[in-house]
Parts: structure tokens; C-alpha cells; sequence
């Protein structure tokens, strides 16, 4: 079941703006070309000549499913990972032979990491002290980090004492600490239950936000990437399958293996002309432009309308699933596989019931 990508559509700030034209016309932060890491016996590359930009000030999600390369490429860019070939530049700077820790960059990783014998101050104040900051600055840093990721005061807490979402924001504090050039999240709240989650992310999106922070993420979960990153990116197999905003990516699935990912089911292969696909289901609107030919088309479950039976494809609902926001249908067609459809719970027929199914052109997703 595909769910609806949770993100902010709040106006940008004039600061946020200005970021964002200058990083446009800048050179990137973050350059890789043609990266690619083999692992002996492996079916496919953990990447295979993958191509990548991130801006300064841009937050980057990689998608994929376990095996995809997402983590792989996280490592080869912060120097966990040797390249077999291809290059990763930081401002322009090849970064061949460079060591992690010269690198300027701060990883978070999903299981925190933290130092056990130091108390949440001296976990944080960790990097400015290794870089030579003063006493008087690594407590000034980590008085306004914890300021910023909501903890004030905690300074002299034992890490131990500290909850799951607690741990989380120690980290990132100590992972902004001595201001890396760029932040990279490998998986930063796949620990975390799933209402803390949520809010959690909002967080870390206005806190990059104001801090102008670089962000290079992995996450297997496309809500947390969708509502936190300007650009998606999709891989799969060690290769970039797609990438786009979130919006992009959500409207306009590359293939059937994006479609899939995001947790589309309703594809079927369909042949494309005037404005009509021709569909085990009958025959559907599709959008004006839409490519002609054999195609696999997508039907998004918000686009299945149900009507009278007498009205559209006769469907017998199978199945009925709330899903918070909505209910989810599943519903058996007399032609064509089983359809997935989306309404509200006082709209929602009981399973059993006989209903007709009509389609949304805008709905309609022509594939390729």
C-alpha cells in the first residue's frame, strides 16, 4: 500500500530562497563519478558507476531496499569504502587517499554510537575538542547544539539515562558539533517507533533548514525520505534508478521497480493510444502527452473511484484496511487482476459488497 509522502509545503524563507538560488549556480559540494565498489561473488556491483550532485545546503535521501547500494555509497563518500573506480570530490577536491577523518564530514549512524563514559556534554564537545577548539568553545557549541536539538541543560546526563529519541538527538548534536561540510544519516531513525519518527523528522528538517546544513541520507523508509529531503534518489541494484524531488518522484515513478517501491500495486502492461490505455481492466483515460505503445501503466489507488455496479468494471471488495488517513480496498474485478482502491471510512463498502470501479486519468501513470 503506498502512502501518501508526508511533507511540508510551507512557503520557503527569503534565506532559504537565497540558499537555494546560490547553491544552484554554484559548483557542487558533493561530486561523484562514475563511483563503483564490486564485492567479490556478489550477483551485481554494490554500485555500479553511480553519478551523483548534492548542493550546498541541499538534503539528499537515497531510497532502496536492503542490497541496493544506498549504504555502500554512504561509506565510499565519507572514506569507509574503498572505490574499485571512479572519484568522489568535496569542493571540488578529490578525495582519493583522504582518511574519513580529514575528510570534514560527520556520519550519524541508526544505533547512535554513543559514548558510554561520557556524559551528553562530553559526547558532544568530542569533535570540537579533537579539532582544538578552546574549552570556552566546545561549551558554547554544546550549550547552542543542545539548545537547537531541543535538550537544554542536559550537558551532564549520563548517556544512559537518555530514551531512544534522546539518544537520537545527542547524536546528531555530536555529529553537527565540528561543523562538517557535510552530514551524512545512515538511517538515523530506523531505531525509533513509528510516532517518534514522525515528529522527529519535521525536527531535523527545520533544523537543517536554519543551519544551512548539507545532508546526504539513506533510509529504506520512503516517508521519512519524502518528508525530509528537496531530492529523492532511488536505487536499486547499486545504480540510480531514479531521482527528482519528492513530488517528481511520487507523481512520476520511473519504472515498475520505483512504482513497486513506493508501494504501488496496481500495474499491468497496456498498450497506449489516443489518449487511452488499453488495460486487462478495460480501457483507461490517460493523461494528454502520455507515451504511446506497449506500456506499463500505474494506477494510483486515489484514482480508483467507485461507482454503481451498473456504472463502471464490476468489482466484489475483497478486503477492507484502515489505514489512518484512509481505508484501504482491495478490490476483485470480473476482468483483470485485483485492484487496490482508496477512500474514506464512511464511504468504505464492507467486503462482499458489489460496487464498479471508474479510473482518474489524472491518477493514470503511463510508465517510461
Amino acid at each position: 500500500m503506498a502512502a501518501t509522502p508526508r511533507r511540508s509545503d510551507a512557503p520557503r524563507t527569503a534565506a532559504q530562497a537565497e540558499r537555494d538560488a546560490a547553491a544552484s549556480s554554484a559548483a557542487p559540494l558533493l561530486e561523484i563519478d562514475a563511483a563503483s565498489v564490486r564485492f567479490a561473488g556478489a550477483a551485481y556491483p554494490a554500485l555500479g558507476a553511480v553519478d551523483l550532485r548534492v548542493a550546498a545546503g541541499e538534503i539528499v535521501c537515497v531510497l532502496g531496499p536492503s542490497g541496493s547500494g544506498k549504504s555502500t555509497l554512504l561509506r565510499a563518500v565519507a572514506g569507509l569504502q574503498a572505490l574499485d573506480s571512479g572519484r568522489v570530490r568535496l569542493e571540488g577536491r578529490d578525495q582519493a587517499g583522504v582518511p574519513a577523518h580529514r575528510r570534514g564530514v560527520g556520519l550519524m549512524f541508526q544505533d547512535h554510537q554513543l559514548f558510554p563514559q561520557r556524559d551528553v556534554g562530553g559526547n558532544i564537545a568530542f569533535g570540537p575538542r579533537m579539532h582544538g577548539a578552546t574549552r570556552e568553545a566546545q561549551h558554547a557549541r554544546v550549550t547552542e547544539l543542545l539548545r537547537l536539538v531541543g535538550l537544554p541543560g542536559a550537558a551532564g546526563r549520563a548517556v544512559s539515562t537518555l530514551s531512544g529519541g534522546e539518544q537520537q538527538r545527542v547524536a546528531l548534536a555530536r555529529a553537527l558539533a565540528p561543523s562538517p561540510r557535510l552530514l551524512m544519516l545512515d538511517e538515523p531513525l530506523g531505531q525509533l517507533d513509528r510516532s517518534l519518527r514522525e515528529r522527529l523528522v519535521v525536527e531535523l528538517r527545520e533544523l537543517f533548514g536554519a543551519l544551512g546544513t548539507t545532508v546526504l541520507a539513506v533510509t529504506h523508509d520512503q516517508g521519512e525520505a519524502f518528508a525530509l529531503a528537496d531530492r529523492v534518489v532511488v536505487m536499486r541494484e547499486g545504480r540510480i534508478a531514479q531521482s527528482g524531488t519528492p513530488l517528481e518522484v511520487w507523481q512520476r515513478p520511473a519504472d515498475a521497480f520505483v512504482a513497486r517501491f513506493l508501494g504501488f500495486d496496481n500495474l499491468v502492461v497496456a498498450t497506449v493510444a489516443d489518449g487511452v490505455a488499453d488495460t486487462p481492466w478495460g480501457k483507461l483515460p490517460v493523461p494528454p502527452g502520455a507515451p504511446h505503445g506497449e506500456r506499463e501503466v500505474l494506477v494510483r489507488p486515489t484514482g480508483v473511484r467507485l461507482v454503481e455496479p451498473d456504472r463502471g468494471l464490476a468489482c466484489t471488495v475483497a478486503a477492507r484496511t484502515f489505514r489512518g488517513t484512509h481505508v484501504s480496498l482491495a478490490l476483485d474485478p470480473v476482468t483483470g487482476p485485483r485492484l487496490e482502491a482508496a477512500c474514506t471510512l464512511r464511504e468504505a463498502p464492507a467486503p462482499g459488497a458489489e460496487v464498479g470501479a471508474t479510473f482518474d486519468p489524472d491518477d493514470v501513470v503511463v510508465l517510461g
